[in-house]
């Protein structure tokens, strides 16, 4: 893996200056803290995973009112930034096989990383979507109670279980995943605010 050209602190700043809005940060802070735990999990490179979290959805805070451009500002954004290649084609991969996004709808994921990253930002969702239903609280929350969820599909119902079952491809059973990123998100419930 490639030496990351910033901090993290400075990749944070970076995200908060396209994207105000709090409820963005919430879910780019959930996908940095989930995909460091994948990373942490499976020997991989824990800072170079949690930047790909922190920082795949870079341009949604000016792509969002017209979705088709989402991740088509993103690669110059990050270039600037001094990120390589690699890293912006990962980022890239998180988008691919979605109609909505008209020039990476034909592509395929076939990497590890590509799979973590695009369960692993998913899941995020359907882990808030609970811990807002338990009242605002990820403590106590538990693999077997997210995987009722899961099973449920009228419960955020637009959050796509077939991206999320991606992570099979690597190795990882859904129960595995669930704790694994349940507990990612638990170390940062204070800044998400889910205490």
């Amino acid at each position: 893996m490639s030496n990351l050209p910033v901090s993290r602190q400075q990749a944070l700043e970076f995200v908060k200056k396209y994207n105000p809005e709090q409820a963005d940060l919430v879910h780019y802070l959930e996908s940095e803290a989930v995909m460091r735990g994948l990373a942490e999990h499976l020997g991989e490179d824990v800072e170079y995973w949690g930047m790909l979290g922190l920082l795949h959805d870079i341009d949604w805070g000016v792509t969002k009112e017209n979705v088709s451009t989402h991740l088509t500002k993103m690669p110059e954004m990050l270039k600037k930034a001094g990120f390589d290649d690699e890293f912006i084609q990962n980022i890239l991969s998180h988008g691919y096989g979605f109609e909505e996004l008209p020039h990476l709808k034909d592509k395929q994921r076939t990497k590890k990383i590509h799979h973590a990253l695009s369960a692993g930002e998913t899941i995020t969702g359907l882990i808030h979507a609970y811990a807002l239903m338990r009242g605002k609280k990820i403590g106590g929350m538990d693999a077997k109670g997210l995987m009722k969820k899961f099973k449920d599909k009228t419960f955020a119902a637009k959050i796509d279980r077939e991206v999320i079952r991606e992570i099979e491809k690597i190795g990882l059973n859904l129960d595995e995943f669930f704790e694994i990123t349940i507990n990612s998100i638990k170390k940062i419930a204070k800044e998400v605010g889910l205490e």
